[in-house]
C-alpha cells in the first residue's frame, strides 16, 4: 500500500501556521523573513514528527537551481579513473551539491549521447576526461556559459580549462629509468592513441630514447585496457628480438602485461623489466611490486573542482589549464641489465 507523502500543506495543517511561513522556516529564510523563534521550532518539531523529507525536485523547478555537477570519464573500470571519481566526488559534496557520474566507455557517441541527457538534467557544472578528439559537443556547452573543466585528458588547442599530470615529462621519468639500468631494447605498449595523455606519453619515451642514440625500441597497441597488455605482450615475446623491458602506459596495460609473461614462465625482473604509468594500490601487494609514474589524483581533482565552484560563484572568472608534476616511484619491477 502507497503510504501518503508529507507535505508542507500537512505541516501547515497540524501547526495552524500558513503554508507561506511553513516554507519559509523548512527552507531556511526564517530569519529573513522575521519568524519568530516559537513557530520555528513549533514548525521544525511537526516536521521531525512527520517524518516531513524535502521535495528537491520542485525546489529546482521554482529556483531554477540543481545543485547537480555532471562527471563524464571514459572507463570506470579502470582503476585511475574510478580513483579519479571517488576523489572528485567528495569535493563536490563539500560544496554541498550532488554528482551524476557517467561512463563513456571510450566510445565518442556514446559521450555525446550522455551529455545531452544530463544537459536535460539542467546540471550547472560539467566535469569530463573527453574520450576522443570530437570536440563540437563539449565546446558548444562552453561557449553557453556552462562552467567546464577537463581532468587527464584535454584539448590542447582550445581554451577550455584543464588539470592534469605532465604526461611528457612522466615518460620521460620512467623511460630514463629503464636506461639507467642498462636496457637498450625497450617496447612501448600504448593505451587510446588520439587521447592527449598517451600522445605525449609516447612522445616522451620515443624523444628520451631517441636522444639516448637508442633506436631499437618500438610502440604498439590501441587501448587502455588489460586485454591490449596481455594482447601485445604475446606478439613482443615472439620477436626474434624481444625487449629486455616494457614500458606500459596504464595499470590496465601493466595487469595484462603481467597476466602473458607469467602464462610464458617469464619473471620480473629477472627476465624482463616492466615499469606502468598511474599508481594504484595494488601495486604494491604484487609478487614483484611495480614501479611506475605516480600522477596526484587528489590533486588534480581539488583543483579541477576549485576551479568549477569559483566559475559558479563568479561567471567572469577564469580558470586555467594547469599541468602538475608526477613522481616515479622506484619499486623491484626494473632490474639491471647484466
Amino acid at each position: 500500500m502507497a503510504t501518503h507523502k508529507v507535505s508542507i500543506t500537512d505541516i501547515a495543517r497540524k501547526t495552524g501556521l500558513s503554508t507561506t511561513t511553513v516554507s519559509r522556516v523548512l527552507s531556511g529564510k526564517a530569519e529573513e523573513y522575521r519568524i519568530g523563534k516559537k513557530s520555528q521550532q513549533k514548525i521544525k518539531e511537526a516536521a521531525k514528527e512527520m517524518h516531513y523529507v524535502p521535495n528537491h525536485f520542485a525546489a529546482n523547478l521554482r529556483t531554477g537551481k540543481s545543485n547537480t555537477i555532471a562527471l563524464i570519464l571514459p572507463s570506470l573500470s579502470n582503476p585511475f579513473f574510478a580513483s579519479i571519481a571517488s576523489e572528485i566526488n567528495a569535493e563536490i559534496r563539500r560544496f554541498g551539491y550532488i554528482t551524476i557520474i557517467s561512463d563513456s566507455d571510450e566510445n565518442p557517441e556514446i559521450e555525446k549521447m550522455e551529455l545531452e541527457q544530463l544537459r536535460a538534467r539542467n546540471i550547472e557544472g560539467l566535469v569530463i576526461a573527453p574520450c576522443s578528439d570530437h570536440r563540437e559537443h563539449i565546446q558548444e556547452l562552453y561557449e553557453e556559459g556552462l562552467p567546464v573543466v577537463c581532468v587527464d585528458r584535454y584539448f590542447e588547442d582550445l581554451d577550455i580549462p584543464y588539470v592534469s599530470t605532465d604526461n611528457y615529462e612522466g615518460a620521460k621519468m620512467a623511460t630514463r629509468h629503464l636506461i639507467e639500468n642498462g636496457h637498450k631494447v625497450i617496447s612501448c605498449i600504448q593505451g587510446v592513441r588520439s587521447s592527449t595523455p598517451n600522445r605525449l606519453r609516447v612522445k616522451g619515451f620515443t624523444e628520451t630514447m631517441n636522444n639516448a642514440g637508442l633506436h631499437d625500441y618500438s610502440v604498439v597497441g590501441d587501448d587502455f585496457t588489460v586485454q591490449n597488455g596481455y594482447l601485445e605482450t604475446k606478439l613482443l615475446l615472439q620477436q626474434r628480438k624481444r625487449p629486455t623491458a616494457l614500458f606500459a602506459l596504464s595499470n590496465t596495460i601493466a595487469m595484462g602485461c603481467m597476466k602473458a609473461l607469467k602464462e610464458e614462465n617469464i619473471r620480473i625482473p629477472d627476465d624482463i623489466s616492466l615499469i606502468t604509468f598511474d599508481e594504484h594500490p595494488y601495486l604494491d601487494y604484487l609478487a614483484t611490486p611495480l614501479s611506475c609514474v605516480a600522477q596526484p589524483v587528489s590533486d588534480i581533482s581539488k583543483i579541477a573542482i576549485k576551479f568549477l565552484f569559483a566559475k559558479l560563484d563568479n561567471g567572469d572568472f577564469k580558470p586555467s589549464q594547469v599541468l602538475l608534476k608526477p613522481k616515479i616511484q622506484i619499486k623491484e619491477s626494473v632490474g639491471k641489465m647484466r
